[in-house]
């Protein structure tokens, strides 16, 4: 049994919480908030203890592991600090909104870094990572383009998205992991975007961005994104490969579809959150880094990975406003 606290009583906090308190060798034992509403409501949900100061849960004895869910702008001192004190640790991405504070994470850890893990968690949705298993097994040859769809409900608000960093560290970094997960280190990034939402276009962001990507085998991946989506939640992938195609559609509540006089192949909504379309990613997620703790070997996706992707949220950000292709 790992004894987990959770430094963040948001709404990803909520979800690890959910998560820790299903899995059968995980106890969540302490819940961290500057603000104490949200810690209280949080850990009177589970019944468990709470504090203000993420540096108690640092020093609590009687905890083993960490996930870290706070703003992004701490992310980097919350895992140096829950790693000086012998905590197994998982932060939520990105690991920092600056690849130099990015840089200053893993050259402080060093070997560490392999065993703290970032929380990409799209990489355990069944549907993906069948896909993946398929395609390390041969099924449709060698893999040579990529497409990546992620489309949000509807965009944030204003004031988020001023502190999230942007949309390619906010939102595609999810998507440029998973591009690695695929294709592995990627040569060269290319942008656009553009804005429909007026808001977002005051806050000097963008709002729909289409980027490509060619690894250094020289396999593609375009990635499309979107802050907001009528029909719901759209994550979708396709892998086209030398001997065929593997792909993964949305999910809905059921497999039921209708056909009519004025519908064929009609279906019920696509999922409308992430938490619900990600739900079994997050509890896949949680397993392997307890498994990882428990047996002391390196996880995957690690910090690593997260300083990876930042790299290529930033050459991306970098690509959009020069309208120029960056080389890495």
């Amino acid at each position: 049994m790992i004894r987990i606290a959770i430094i963040g009583a948001g709404r990803i906090g909520h979800v690890h919480a959910r998560a820790v308190a299903a899995h059968p060798q995980a106890e969540l034992v302490l819940v961290c908030d500057p603000f104490e509403k949200n810690a209280a409501e949080l850990s009177e949900q589970y019944g468990v203890r709470y504090c203000l100061d993420p540096q108690e849960v640092f020093e609590d004895s009687g905890v083993d592991a960490v996930i870290i869910g706070s703003p992004t702008r701490f992310h980097v001192d919350h895992i140096l600090a829950a790693v000086k004190a012998g905590k197994k640790v998982m932060s939520e991405k990105p690991i920092a909104l600056d690849v130099a504070e990015a840089r200053r994470c893993i050259d402080e850890l060093g070997e560490a870094a392999d065993n703290v893990m970032m929380g990409f968690n799209r990489r355990f949705d069944p549907s993906f990572a069948e896909i993946h298993q398929r395609i390390e097994d041969g099924e449709i040859g060698e893999l040579q383009q990529l497409i990546v769809i992620s489309r949000d409900p509807a965009a944030p608000p204003a004031e988020y998205v001023a502190g999230s960093g942007g949309i390619f560290k906010d939102m595609t970094i999810h998507d440029f992991d998973t591009v690695r997960f695929f294709l592995g280190d990627i040569a060269e990034v290319s942008a656009v975007g553009t804005n429909v939402d007026e808001a977002i276009a005051a806050q000097g962001d963008f709002d729909q961005v289409l980027v490509t990507l060619k690894s250094a085998e020289g396999r593609l991946a375009t990635i499309v994104n979107s802050r907001s989506c009528a029909f719901g939640y759209d994550q979708r992938l396709e892998a086209f490969g030398a001997d065929g195609m593997l792909s993964a559609d949305n999910l809905t509540q059921t497999a039921v579809r209708k056909a009519s006089s004025t519908q064929t192949e009609a279906k019920s909504a696509v999922m409308d959150f992430f938490l619900e379309r990600y739900e079994d990613a997050y509890r896949i997620e949680l397993g392997h880094f307890i498994d990882a703790a428990n047996a002391g070997t390196p996880v995957s996706p690690s910090v690593r990975d997260g300083y990876a992707a930042l790299l290529l949220a930033q050459a991306a950000a970098d690509s959009a406003r020069t309208g120029a292709a960056v080389r890495l």
